[in-house]
């Protein structure tokens, strides 16, 4: 069995607390404090009851493993939670009202990147864990956003962006201080990019592609990995599975590669280690039920080495 340590989305004696009550183009940042004061001017709504939960699993978790390897970092029900790595009691990091999920670290720790709907639809926010203060990235409430990701420098952020839910996402990529952003590829139009995870050196993005949006009778394959070279605009495929390829999760050094896939009659994860950019260690790493979108994360250094 390989010694790849994965974030695993079960925590231990999780407790939730009763719940409390960017674009730097040309607004000033849309701060905590900000939000706050609008909220209740324009929302008072105030809680008719509290319900207290104590829960050691959850499901559709996207996680994520702090840069120094000490915290889990994971959402659940909306809210941001996190965990020591050893085990623990969960902290919730925000709550309220609005939906808050796929929650990334940004490299150095200072910061953590989600997708939250706190604005009245859904954009990406940033959050400083050690003042709890949240400033929103992205403007506009009629888009859809999933998995968003950093790049190495923790200046810039990429993400996939829709018109609707269910609609095609295209690969975005945006600095962390706001702005319009961009595309990375605008063509086809049709073509759905999702799942970003940027290489350690910040110059390659693997992703999942496929044509067209979700449909419910699927035909296999799916979805197939592919990078994006940020210096030439060139995509290079990466799989060719019959059981599609999604989410690709790379190891910090950039030497291991792991990735969601059909094999046989079950979903599970695939390992690969990687010398350049070829592939010569294949197998299965899980046999648990794993969906295109949440996210997960290598562990600390001891765990994912060269030994597995």
């Amino acid at each position: 069995m390989p010694r790849t340590l994965l974030a695993l989305a079960a925590v231990a004696a999780l407790y939730l607390p009763p719940p409390a009550p960017v674009s730097a183009q040309e607004s000033a940042p849309d701060t905590t404090a900000a939000r706050e004061k609008r909220e209740k001017a324009s929302l008072p709504l105030e809680g008719a009851r509290n319900v207290r939960v104590t829960t050691d699993e959850g499901t559709w978790l996207s996680v994520d493993v702090s840069p120094d390897g000490s915290t889990v970092l994971f959402d659940l029900l909306g809210d941001l939670y996190t965990v020591p790595i050893a085990g623990g009691s969960a902290t919730r990091i925000t709550s309220g009202l609005a939906f808050d999920t796929q929650a990334r670290y940004s490299p150095d720790g200072s910061k953590i990147l989600f997708v939250s709907d706190r604005s009245g639809g859904e954009n990406l926010w940033t959050l400083e864990p050690a003042t709890g203060d949240t400033v929103q990235i992205t403007k506009g409430n009629g888009s859809t956003w999933m998995s968003p990701d950093w790049t190495p420098d923790g200046q810039y952020v990429v993400a996939s962006k829709g018109d609707s839910r269910l609609g095609v996402h295209r690969l975005w990529m945006g600095h962390v201080s706001g702005g319009s952003g961009k595309i990375l590829r605008p063509e086809p139009q049709q073509l759905k990019t999702v799942g970003a995870a940027v290489s350690p050196d910040g110059r390659y993005v693997w992703h999942a592609q496929r044509n067209g949006s979700w449909n419910y009778n699927a035909q296999f394959p799916q979805y197939q990995l592919a990078v994006y070279d940020r210096e030439t605009g060139q995509v290079c495929g990466r799989t060719s599975r019959y059981g599609s390829a999604f989410r690709p999760t790379l190891s910090p050094d950039g030497k291991w590669l792991v990735y969601g896939t059909r094999h046989e009659d079950e979903t599970g994860l695939w390992s690969h280690a990687r010398t350049g950019n070829a592939n010569i260690r294949h197998r299965p790493a899980a046999r648990a039920g794993v969906p295109l979108r949440p996210g997960r994360a290598y562990g600390p250094p001891a765990a994912w080495d060269s030994r597995r």
